[in-house]
């Protein structure tokens, strides 16, 4: 299987003046969606312009470069893997392109490609996707021949001389919104980036759906049909930012569900005897407030976050993810010394870096830590974007070998289990069930196969 390391973000911006202020701001606030590269590419009408970095978008571009941007409409990307925008010269003329997902065929695109006499820099998602479009007579033909061709995820921004193309796939699997206000119109990942600039959400793109943006607006060109929704679930319960909203759902609201779940089944069960409730921050804090509101539990931070640290599990390996987590928190000392702890977090995946958590708080004087997990247990690994790779690498897996809860004994057994490998006096998660209603979004709208298997294309392909 082919290393999958995305989570990434695109934003892209039409307005009278030139924009590269704003793609700068806008991809600021979806760093949080990738860490590794960003980019920035505009266009004046005559010329496109491009500068990729390694790093981070605040500590890379310079003022230097950012003054020699030249245009009124661009794209900017944020990511975990590689270069984007990427630049093209073709029959549709000048594009730069950039995307969020995973293809998940690439390696039989590729080798179908080439054996065509297609000429690859590194054979990377994003030129596969490009050279998909450019084989097209248009952009929008081109974009449509994805859902053909590509088996996987994407949302992607286009840019041309003619506006910027923004497109999901059919499933609608990686989230992609519209803006506007202040004479400007706007792609992003996520609502945050939007609202940072004081421009109003408008909705977001549907799955299937192409739209070209102008200084006139949106205009949807081509509605491709979908099979059926299958927006990534995890987005709420990690990987976007508490201040966005996706789907017409707050990412606040959903993790605060999440939290009053994993409460109201404490409670049900007999309570736990605990002191306060906390987080693992930054993802985990929706979660503990949530269930703050519902046990009474006072909410306590116990950790420190340190703001200038990147996101522990959209690392590329285990020894980046490992350095990143003991950066990132430090225990708060005066807050936990002889407290019962209930701490809350989105989801154990291979149970490292909670197990490090827990050891730092009862080293430093925590009584008792009960961990409570919002997401269900993890079973599968996702090929459509997430970075968990293998069977081997889900700790909850290591105990259910077929991936298969068919019991609350099983269940409870195997939250039993968990707690003993992370040194925990306690784990429980969030049912697949719980998860859902927590969401209050049709369980036929989600992908949920990191729980149970069965992605938007069906089992066989997708585990």
């Amino acid at each position: 299987m082919k290393s999958i390391g995305d989570n990434c973000g695109v934003f892209g911006i039409v307005k009278e003046t030139d924009c590269v202020e704003d793609i700068y701001r806008g991809l600021d606030f979806l760093q949080h969606r990738g860490q590794q590269f960003c980019g920035i590419a505009t266009c004046d009408g005559g010329r496109i312009y491009l500068i990729t970095h390694y790093g981070q978008v605040g500590n890379t571009f310079t003022p230097h470069e950012l003054e020699n941007f030249k245009g009124n409409m661009g794209i900017g990307h944020v990511s975990l893997k590689e270069r984007q925008p990427m630049m093209w010269q073709g029959a549709v003329g000048e594009i730069a392109v950039a995307f969020s997902g995973n293809i998940i065929n690439s390696e039989a695109l590729l080798t179908e490609m080439k054996d065509r006499g297609e000429a690859f820099y590194h054979g990377l998602d994003i030129e596969i996707i490009s050279k998909l479009i450019m084989q097209e007579k248009n952009v929008v033909s081109g974009v449509s021949m994805l859902a053909e061709k590509i088996k996987g995820s994407y949302s992607l921004v286009v840019l041309t001389q003619d506006g910027i193309y923004a497109a999901r796939d059919v499933y609608g699997f990686r989230p992609l919104m519209l803006g506007e206000g202040r004479g400007s119109f706007v792609v992003s990942s996520e609502s945050r980036a939007v609202q940072s600039m004081g421009i109003n959400r408008s909705r977001d793109v549907r799955p299937g759906e192409i739209v070209l943006i102008t200084k006139e607006g949106f205009d949807t060109k081509q509605q491709l049909k979908s099979p059926r929704r299958a927006h990534c679930a995890f987005e709420w319960a990690y990987t976007a930012s508490m201040d966005s909203k996706i789907e017409g759902l707050y990412v606040q609201e959903a993790r605060n569900n999440l939290g009053r779940a994993l409460a109201e089944r404490d409670i049900a069960e007999g309570g736990v005897q605990a002191d306060l409730v906390a987080p693992v921050p930054l993802s985990g804090i929706g979660h503990a407030l949530g269930y703050h509101m519902i046990s009474g539990l006072p909410y306590q931070e116990v950790f420190l976050y340190n703001r200038y640290a990147d996101r522990s599990y959209t690392q590329l390996t285990q020894e980046d993810r490992d350095r990143v987590a003991k950066k990132k928190l430090s225990v708060l000392e005066y807050a936990i010394r002889d407290k019962r702890i209930v701490l809350c977090d989105d989801s154990i995946v291979r149970g490292t870096q909670i197990k490090e958590k827990v050891r730092e708080l009862k080293n430093t004087g925590a009584k008792e830590v009960h961990v409570r997990i919002a997401c269900p247990p993890l079973m599968y690994p996702c090929n459509f974007g997430i970075s968990t790779r293998t069977h081997e690498e889900l700790l909850a897996r290591r105990f259910l070998a077929n991936g298969n809860i068919t019991s609350l004994d099983q269940f409870t057994a195997l939250e039993i289990w968990v707690a003993e490998k992370i040194g925990a006096d306690s784990v429980k998660y969030n049912s697949l069930e719980a998860f859902v209603e927590a969401l209050k979004i049709p369980k036929a709208s989600l992908c949920l196969k990191c729980w149970d298997g069965n992605g938007p294309m069906g089992s066989g392909l997708d585990i």
